[in-house]
């Protein structure tokens, strides 16, 4: 009788913790807007706003909100467990300020976050809002660039070792041989506006030179990090002149536009007023001297709490 009794009761606590977590469930999807927004873009730092400004250079006409975790950035060298938290923190915070539509402008973000929020985190939140990355678009177009078929990716150490960009590119064009090397200290001088600077011409070529050591026969580089287009001009001035460099932003920004042509119900959603807002983990003013750096204009940002 004590064993059935037992059993009973397993069974009506097992049953209680199902509804309060279908209950759970059902009140974190009612938190999320259901009329038209701006779509959301994301990065845990300030690289994200590259990818931003093609995006709205492309497409002025719709609504932004740019999302940039700074109190928490650099997710490089953080592990996969703690940057989808934080990615998933992000992306539920755009959803509840009204964004249908989220980009992860990061590519750490994208490597180490993206697939187990789409998997995951989207069916339970029973929601009609979407997510997505940069790495599937620039994957997309490099076979028709590459003519060697070696790929060389610099990225953050994290990208580079969650070899995100390997495994994508192996599933479209599995006979390109693809080379990785993580450049640490890329992101600093960015940040530091060091990018143009002398000092920076040594840790380009180091980086350059490591990877080109790895695979003489790389003629396609990917920028796998939001932040290195402003190295570009010290990247191309050391890299061999027939050497083809790819900064994301424009692919995406395309690839963006492509998905909403071909998604009119997520098109339908977009507010078109043309008008972009920014928020930060950080402090203000640090915010506003960064994005300067980025956007080579003012932005007037709120700090936000996720």
């Amino acid at each position: 009788m004590k064993a059935r009794k037992r059993e009973c009761l397993l069974l009506r606590a097992f049953v209680l913790l199902h509804f309060c977590a279908s209950l759970l469930k059902h009140v974190e999807n009612m938190l999320f807007p259901t009329q038209p927004g701006p779509i959301g873009i994301f990065d845990s730092g300030y690289g994200g706003l590259t990818i931003l400004e093609k995006i709205r250079s492309l497409m002025p006409q719709y609504d932004y909100i740019y999302l940039g975790d700074n109190a928490r950035t650099p997710y490089g060298t953080r592990s996969f467990d703690v940057v989808y938290e934080f990615t998933r923190q992000s992306v539920k915070k755009l959803f509840e300020m009204g964004c249908p539509l989220v980009v992860l402008a990061c590519n750490t973000s994208s490597s180490k976050a993206l697939k187990t929020i789409q998997q995951k985190d989207l069916p339970v939140w029973n929601s009609d809002n979407r997510v997505l990355g940069v790495i599937r678009p620039t994957v997309e177009v490099i076979g028709n660039i590459t003519k060697t078929r070696h790929v060389g990716i610099l990225g953050t150490i994290g990208t580079i070792q969650s070899k995100s960009y390997p495994i994508e590119i192996k599933k479209i064009n599995p006979d390109i041989v693809v080379s990785g090397e993580a450049c640490p200290l890329w992101v600093p001088l960015v940040e530091n506006s060091e990018y143009n600077s002398e000092g920076a011409d040594y840790f380009v070529k180091k980086y350059l030179s490591e990877l080109l050591t790895k695979d003489k026969e790389i003629d396609t580089i990917i920028l796998a990090c939001t932040h290195y287009p402003l190295l570009l001009p010290k990247i191309k001035q050391f890299s061999p002149k027939e050497m083809h460099i790819i900064p994301q932003g424009e692919i995406v920004a395309a690839s963006l536009q492509d998905y909403l042509s071909r998604h009119p119900e997520m098109k339908e959603r977009i507010t078109s007023n043309g008008d972009c807002k920014f928020f930060t983990t950080e402090s203000v003013a640090r915010f506003k001297k960064s994005a300067n750096i980025f956007l080579q204009t003012e932005v007037e940002v709120e700090r936000i709490l996720l």
